[in-house]
């Protein structure tokens, strides 16, 4: 009796957690696929897929109580920033419509304003990044600033990360924030204790999670943005990990990754030192953020450019995203770009798992006569990603897009180019994780000379890749068109 009585109490608690769940999917998501999707795990798997969607459902971080607060951090940095740039008159009028309309969305969702006359070395080397690093680092004055997703030591990167207790040792007030999951071999090495306890560098591990809480809080939300700060006057972003390529994962076959960098100097580094000192705040409730140090930078940079302010050039537009999710931000800057692009679209990313509307805007922009071309990874490390991004590849090949692989390497990098004037660089990949979740940034750049070399290094990338042909495509085995439908269906969480 007293059985059948737990029995009964138990499949009521179950019933009522399914029910919350179903609600929780109808107010969160917006997409049929992803109803269809946890409906099937669900009813498939009744208990692990509870478990499941609290793990992988939730689109909130484990910071969710600090969501309001951060709306109120996040409007006094950007009414700060914007005082700054109108007050040292660094933002100027654009001429060009189509970047003005695009740096518009941007000013217009984050409050964000582009900056001109910025210095920007575009870097197509980890190693070579690396050591400008170090050389960067070694000359440090007041601070260094750094951000990244994974942090893993050994070759080169111990060479690093000695520069930065050198630094640390002789004044160099440090920072360091890592994502808690992909850094957490740095974590458990020795040198996390010797930069923390002994050198005195600041160490945060990002969007931390235990056992308990991953049953409440996601745990695929990462802190995905790569940034090194040197005294808030030198800026180093893109796709690059802290990683020795030599070293990581030189067992696959996919070869060593390849990455982007881009070395700034210039107004722009301020807009991004408020970026890492809001996640910082966010993180750990305190304010780094160096107010007198930006005001000289801004200053230094007002008398040096005022002849060069009529050029308009090298113009930078950051976009973020962090924990105000809602706006989409890097979502829409994407698909405005694609469809304002007249003439050739070039995109170069590990991870192809388009939204809806991107996928629709690439195959427009193809039917409209715009030369679109993807490069992505011949081989991948995600098997799950792997096949469905496949999924893709018949609409965009039969609406006339070019798919390239390369074929030795693992391409990293993340970068779109559109009509060879505007140029989309950082952390971003075209899937769902990056587009709605992790914490990312990308800097939009109008500049002809650095939008030249970025088309140069994917034009690289093409002669190196095997192109996929529509034809010899459609007659591909059809278990292969089973498994890439199969995981299509995890689209949501990938």
């Amino acid at each position: 009796m007293i059985n059948l009585l737990i029995n009964k109490i138990l499949l009521y608690i179950h019933i009522f957690i399914i029910i919350y769940i179903i609600i929780k999917i109808f107010i969160r998501y917006k997409d049929i696929k992803s109803y269809i999707l946890w409906f099937f795990i669900l009813y498939i798997f009744p208990i692990i897929g509870i478990i499941f969607y609290f793990i992988f459902g939730e689109i909130y971080s484990r910071t969710q109580f600090k969501h309001k607060k951060s709306k109120k951090i996040w409007f006094r940095y950007s009414k700060l920033l914007k005082n700054l740039q109108i007050f040292y008159k660094l933002n100027h009028k654009n001429k060009n419509i189509k970047v003005k309309s695009l740096f518009q969305l941007c000013k217009n969702q984050q409050n964000l304003l582009s900056m001109t006359n910025n210095s920007i070395n575009l870097i197509n080397s980890s190693i070579k990044s690396i050591k400008l690093l170090i050389n960067d680092i070694n000359r440090a004055k007041n601070s260094i600033h750094i951000v990244f997703y994974i942090w893993i030591p050994g070759g080169i990167v111990n060479k690093f990360s000695k520069s930065i207790i050198i630094a640390a040792k002789r004044g160099v007030k440090c920072y360091i924030m890592l994502d808690y999951i992909g850094s957490r071999k740095f974590f458990y090495s020795s040198w996390y204790n010797i930069m923390l306890k002994v050198a005195g560098i600041f160490i945060i591990k990002s969007l931390k999670i235990t056992i308990f809480k991953s049953f409440f809080y996601r745990i695929d939300l990462r802190q995905h943005k790569k940034i090194v700060l040197i005294d808030n006057k030198i800026a180093y972003v893109g796709s690059m990990n802290m990683i020795d390529v030599n070293l990581f994962k030189k067992n696959i076959k996919k070869g060593k990754w390849i990455d982007l960098m881009i070395r700034i100097k210039g107004p722009i580094v301020n807009t991004i030192s408020i970026i890492y000192s809001y996640d910082w705040e966010i993180e750990t409730g305190k304010n780094i953020l160096a107010i007198k140090q930006l005001k000289k930078n801004l200053f230094k940079y007002k008398n040096k450019n005022k002849n060069k302010n009529k050029n308009n050039t090298n113009r930078i537009q950051v976009v973020f995203s962090g924990l105000e999710l809602s706006k989409k931000i890097i979502h829409n800057s994407l698909i405005t770009a694609i469809y304002l692009c007249k003439k050739n679209l070039i995109i170069t990313t590990p991870y192809f798992i388009p939204s809806n509307n991107l996928l629709l805007a690439i195959c427009i922009a193809a039917k409209r006569g715009v030369n679109v071309k993807i490069i992505i990874p011949k081989y991948n490390d995600s098997s799950l990603i792997y096949w469905a991004s496949k999924f893709f590849f018949y609409k965009l090949l039969k609406s006339g897009v070019e798919i390239y692989q390369l074929k030795k390497d693992f391409l990293h990098a993340k970068s779109i180019i559109i009509d060879k004037k505007i140029s989309f660089i950082g952390t971003v990949n075209f899937d769902i994780r990056s587009l709605y979740l992790n914490f990312e940034i990308n800097l939009i750049i109008d500049d002809i000379i650095f939008n030249n070399s970025l088309l140069f290094i994917q034009n690289k990338y093409i002669l190196k890749s095997k192109k996929l042909e529509y034809n010899l495509w459609i007659k591909r085995p059809y278990w292969h068109k089973l498994i890439e439908k199969l995981c299509f269906l995890f689209k949501p969480i990938l």
